[in-house]
């Protein structure tokens, strides 16, 4: 009987054994499976990635696509909502363009009639980067100040509007400026476009319905009525088309003739609060372009909620822009004491004191003249060689800025200066 004890129990073993051996077998199977498909996965990915990389590749390879400035042929306008227009320009050498990054803008050099000097003038590119033969500038014509009714409306963008005809040719600056879309970033995204400010998040929001990876983005849309509603059906068919994007429309005082639900979503400015109730959550990078209420308002509700700022990304073009956003994020630039000045070609010694505004505005209301263009920081046209001394930005220069120089539109005395003006 123990014998037959004893031999049930060794093939019980050797049975056990089997089994444990048959389960370490599987499991060594199925990691190897898993390890394999996890290479496959990054090959995947990897190439994935190259493909998104490509058009920022193409950009770096010639982000020097031409130096100065190069002839372009306005080849069509078409009037996209009350007082605001597409032009279409195409290079007249005929040669490819290079891509651009979404939410870049193009720098003009204008000639325009009456003018004493040419005036520099920086406007978004608003479609798709990947376009060879042609780019796109959505224009807003700018009417009086609220506050001097009698004064005369914007002098560039009236020039685009009356002015300009197809066929004319127009001075044109390769693409740049630092508010764009992270295209090799993944994470979701949340644009923002206040009036006429939509335009660089529509070169966004075309890249990003093109690239691959369904990447999820909300699109905030705020304008006052249907009469300043851009590209109204464009926009509809876009949301209905691409199940990653969705589109959200604010009305901050429709119309009577404005349907609720057909032409707009929420009869409200775009706020923090609103994107609490739509979004629930804040995991997300905001790109915010838009009149400067806006956007101080929504970068600062933003932090507020918790959003980090390296998440936060604007656009500031014109000098209330930079005012109001550097006073949003920079207070420390108003405690600046006052510094003696030096402009050495106008011969003039003034001292600057805290609330005598940026050197340009300090210059021009002494009489003094520097080339400007955008004063905001991104066209480069007021750079001046700082001979003595040092400046502080108040905001982010969106153009190069060589060593020895500054940009007078968006710099303060940090010390006693000296400047070649």
């Amino acid at each position: 009987m123990s014998i037959l004890i004893h031999s049930v129990a060794l093939v019980a073993t050797l049975l056990g054994a089997t089994y444990l051996g048959v389960l370490l077998f599987e499991a060594y199977r199925r990691q190897r499976q898993l390890a394999d498909l996890h290479e496959e996965e990054k090959a995947v990915f990897r190439a994935r990635l190259e493909v998104v990389r490509a058009p920022l590749a193409q950009v770096s390879a010639q982000a020097q696509a031409w130096a100065g400035y190069r002839k372009f042929r306005l080849e069509g306008k078409v009037l996209e909502a009350d007082s605001v227009c597409s032009f279409y320009l195409a290079p007249h050498d005929g040669r490819p363009l290079p891509a651009f990054l979404p939410g870049q803008y193009l720098t003009f050099r204008l000639a325009i009639p009456g003018q004493t000097r040419e005036v520099t003038r920086c406007y978004s590119l608003s479609d798709s980067p990947g376009h060879t033969d042609y780019y796109r500038v959505t224009i807003k014509r700018l009417p009086p100040p609220p506050s001097v009714p009698t004064a005369p409306p914007g002098l560039s963008s009236s020039h685009f509007h009356d002015k300009l005809q197809v066929g004319e040719f127009l001075d044109v600056k390769a693409p740049s400026g630092q508010f764009h879309l992270d295209v090799e970033h993944r994470g979701p995204v949340v644009l923002v476009g206040g009036g006429v400010g939509v335009t660089p998040v529509l070169s966004m929001l075309n890249y990003i319905a093109t690239a691959p990876g369904n990447r999820e983005a909300w699109f905030f849309y705020g304008v006052r009525n249907g009469r300043e509603h851009l590209m109204r059906d464009f926009l509809r068919e876009f949301d209905a088309q691409h199940e990653n994007i969705h589109i959200i429309v604010c009305y901050s005082d429709p119309l009577p003739g404005d349907r609720a639900g057909e032409d707009y979503d929420y009869a409200e400015r775009v706020s923090v609060e609103l994107f609490k109730r739509v979004l629930k959550v804040n995991n997300f990078d905001f790109y915010v372009c838009g009149p400067p209420p806006m956007m101080e308002a929504l970068t600062r509700d933003l932090g507020v909620w918790g959003v980090p700022d390296d998440r936060i990304h604007f656009e500031a073009f014109g000098p209330a822009s930079v005012k109001k956003i550097s006073q949003a994020t920079r207070p420390a630039a108003a405690n600046t004491p006052g510094f003696e000045l030096n402009f050495t070609r106008s011969a003039k010694k003034l001292v600057w004191a805290q609330g005598a505004g940026s050197l340009l505005e300090f210059a021009e209301a002494n009489g003094i003249h520097i080339d400007s263009g955008c004063r905001a920081g991104n066209c480069g046209t007021c750079t001046t060689a700082v001979r003595e001394g040092e400046v502080n930005y108040l905001s982010t220069p969106g153009a190069p800025v060589d060593k020895g120089s500054c940009l007078t539109c968006i710099s303060v005395p940090k010390t006693a200066l000296s400047i070649d003006a």
